[in-house]
């Protein structure tokens, strides 16, 4: 490889490419994209007796994976404060690495020896070594075989600059011959769009088609392609087109020559805090980003701004970051802390949870402190809430897995509430040390979200604080997770415990200045005092902010707020179900049938309609006066039920499948759907979303209850009788602590009518 000048640019795309190296893209600042090569060998550690690591480097010297070997000092246990001698085994190249261990492994001498640094993705471990991140501004040379780095920025900078990304949003329209589309169906339209432009591919053969789509997309160049379904279904479905018109090796979507493959992958079903989630296979274009709008949450949730944030900030590639989850991009940064920190990372977890007593486990394992809410509806309750409670007490209190119950530290004068447990005082944990920058950033940017005067910036502040919110939200669950490198129950039994001597101090202090508890849940008060001032609620929050040391904020005023009971249980609140609406004239709702995902957008609808009617009173009497009014609003949309004034796409109802459809025993609403669906030719896995309209929901016949919403025609029924029931029990789910029950609202509106009313779906034009 020839010497380079020094290159200014930002770090784009990451990849292994020959043996031994790794292709690396640069977005230069004249605006050229620019490919390099770099030697990247990465290494494992071995750890175990001396005797045992001298015998495996007799085995060394006959793999062709092995480049060299040496002893080295490192942490080879990170839950103990003292390095140790061993293996550093560096490998020819990445990918070689999952073999070379498991053919170590089939030999006897190694089944004492432990290996460390084994299983970190490629991109993650070349960022790592490199000490560089996506789209970091950088400058690179050419020395011999590698490529040296400068970094131009911090990865603490909130004030960065991106460059010009060219963007693309690729959607295809497929001419299909029955209700689904398969991979049979021939292309109809492809569409292309890029800064306000369009491409639209549809007068020509359909090999004709794709070529045109490649030679636009070479064209344009985009940094990233947008799709919607592009892992589950569409470059699949485009690499199947290529491949019938045997141009397949001319379906080329990369900046580099390689054309997309024609394999169907499956996707994979997991779970996670008790449910089933469902991921589609990754679609990679090299050199460029592919982000499948249908498969990601963090963009979703905050925007390429915030995709970009905590890619870079966790040193996590951005197509990965699109598609993970939050604990798996989060962990990414601890694995970067730790091999700066020489501490090895573990290929299997051996950690096991503290031995302890069912008397021990009582006390130990009780989550955050509650107070249970005062059902019915209150006045100038003010709610305040800790400002991410639990990653500050982390941070503050040194909770991580390797400082809880250390064995250093038997006599710290730092411990944990409650349970006595003794918290390291000569080092700073992983899990602290990266929290630290997390909670630095986010402060940071919703200081310049708030002094921001451009919409646009306060917008971009947003999405990355919101984004590193995430972050923090998950580093607790992650804490206490089986398989987190760096976790451990003792540690998180820990910050409970820290949380719960916060809130009850808390509680202690706002008693003290005359306030009733209304309601309390981990990290949030609400607080009730007659004739308060603001500046009372602001007071309280400052002492008990340089009490705990943990920032609690004003979360609003409310001119009225309603707890909300158990639907089974009446008289039993529950934590969070409520609605009420602030001074400023914010609605807030939680728990409700409005904010839940499978409640069908016309139901939803109405519920927020009557809430909006209550939201005009000013107090608990207002509100009660303006409950004929709310009903009235229900009883509109019974009309439009009734009369057949509906879309019945806002009638749809979408519900994940906690299992393979197979596998459900009763005939539930989402399997019957998803198993229309799969007679279809359509592969469905537990964890996916199905959405459905309910045909007759009594039927004898499971196929006749309902209909899948990718198969609806102009000639199928909705049950009128039973969405009246649904929008009825959203009515009164808000509206029942006052006397008006289902029963009561579906007296008063329907007049008893039990007669089911079908109705055929109008021609949607």
């Amino acid at each position: 490889m020839s010497s380079l000048k020094l290159l200014k640019g930002w770090l784009l795309d990451v990849y292994p490419s020959n043996l031994g190296e790794m292709t690396v893209w640069i977005i230069a600042e004249n605006g050229e994209r620019v490919k390099l090569v770099d030697k990247f060998q990465p290494k494992i550690y071995v750890s175990g007796r001396i005797s045992d690591l001298s015998k495996l480097t007799t085995q060394l010297a006959v793999s062709k994976s092995l480049a060299k070997w040496r002893y080295v000092r490192k942490y080879a246990d990170f839950m103990e404060n003292k390095k140790t001698k061993v293996l550093e085994v560096t490998i020819t190249d990445c990918r070689r690495i999952s073999h070379f261990v498991r053919k170590l492994l089939k030999s006897s001498g190694c089944k004492k020896l432990r290996f460390h640094n084994v299983d970190i993705p490629y991109a993650q471990a070349y960022f790592y070594d490199r000490d560089v991140f996506p789209l970091a501004s950088v400058g690179v040379t050419i020395q011999g075989d590698r490529l040296a780095y400068w970094l131009l920025e911090s990865v603490e900078s909130v004030n960065y600059a991106l460059p010009p990304l060219r963007l693309m949003a690729m959607q295809i329209e497929i001419a299909k011959k029955k209700a689904i589309p398969n991979f049979n169906d021939p292309i109809g339209v492809i569409t292309l769009r890029s800064n306000r432009e369009s491409i639209v591919i549809d007068d020509a053969k359909e090999d004709e088609k794709i070529l045109r789509t490649v030679e636009a997309i070479r064209e344009k160049d985009p940094d990233i392609i947008f799709t919607r379904g592009g892992d589950s279904f569409l470059f699949p479905y485009l690499a199947h087109r290529a491949l019938l018109n045997e141009i397949l090796n001319g379906l080329i979507l990369g900046r580099e020559r390689i054309p997309l493959k024609a394999e169907k992958k499956c996707g994979t079903t997991f779970f996670s805090y008790g449910r089933a989630y469902f991921k589609a296979p990754m679609r990679r274009l090299r050199g460029r980003i592919h982000i499948d709008e249908k498969n990601t949450f963090i963009y979703s949730a905050c925007g390429l701004d915030g995709l970009i944030e905590v890619s870079r900030t966790c040193r996590f590639p951005l197509h990965r970051a699109s598609r993970a989850s939050i604990g798996t991009i989060m962990s990414s940064l601890q694995l970067y802390q730790a091999t700066k920190d020489d501490i090895l990372i573990p290929w299997k977890k051996q950690e096991p949870e503290t031995f302890k007593s069912a008397w021990e486990l009582l006390v130990a394992d009780r989550g955050g402190f509650i107070f249970e809410p005062r059902l019915g509806i209150h006045d100038g309750v003010a709610e305040v809430d800790f400002s991410s409670m639990y990653p500050t007490l982390m941070a503050k209190q040194n909770i991580s897995a390797e400082t809880v119950l250390c064995k250093c530290c038997p006599d710290s004068k730092l411990r944990v509430p409650e349970l006595g447990y003794n918290v390291c005082e000569k080092r700073e944990g992983i899990v602290p040390r990266t929290l630290k920058m997390i909670l630095r950033k986010r402060a940071a940017y919703k200081r310049l979200r708030n002094e921001a005067e451009d919409a646009k910036k306060r917008q971009i502040y947003n999405h990355r604080q919101n984004a590193l919110k995430w972050i923090l939200v998950t580093c607790f669950g992650y804490l206490g997770y089986k398989n987190a490198r760096f976790g451990k129950v003792d540690a998180h039994i820990a910050v409970c415990a820290f949380a719960r001597e916060a809130l009850l101090e808390a509680v202690r202090i706002a008693e003290e200045r005359g306030f009733e508890i209304v309601h309390g849940i981990v990290d949030s008060l609400w607080l009730k005092k007659e004739n308060t001032l603001p500046k009372e609620h602001v007071d309280l929050c400052r002492v008990v902010s340089k009490k705990i040391g943990v920032q609690l904020n004003v979360e609003g005023r409310y001119r009225w707020i309603v707890f909300l009971p158990s639907r089974t249980y009446v008289d039993v609140p529950v934590l969070n179900r409520y609605y009420g609406v602030f001074d400023s004239g914010e609605i807030k709702v939680r728990g409700i049938e409005a904010v839940r995902r499978d409640t069908p957008p016309f139901i939803r609808e109405a519920q927020m309609d009557m809430i909006r009617v209550l939201a005009k009173a000013q107090d608990s009497k207002g509100f009660l006066n303006r409950i004929p009014e709310s009903l009235e609003i229900l009883r509109g949309y019974l009309e439009n039920l009734k009369d057949i004034n509906v879309d019945f796409q806002d009638l749809i109802i979408s519900k994940r499948l906690s299992m393979n459809p197979d596998n459900y025993v009763h005939d539930v609403f989402q399997a019957i759907a998803a198993r229309q669906l799969m007679k279809e030719g359509i592969e469905i896995s537990g964890g996916q979303t199905v959405r459905y309209l309910i045909t007759d929901a009594g039927n004898r016949r499971p196929s006749k209850r309902v209909k899948a919403a990718e198969l609806i025609n102009d000639e199928n029924l909705f049950d009128v009788e039973k969405y009246m029931d649904m929008l009825i029990l959203a009515g009164a789910s808000i509206i029942s602590q006052f006397k008006y029950t289902e029963e009561a609202i579906k007296n008063q509106l329907v007049y008893g009518e039990k007669q089911m009313v079908l109705s055929t779906i109008p021609t949607i034009t």
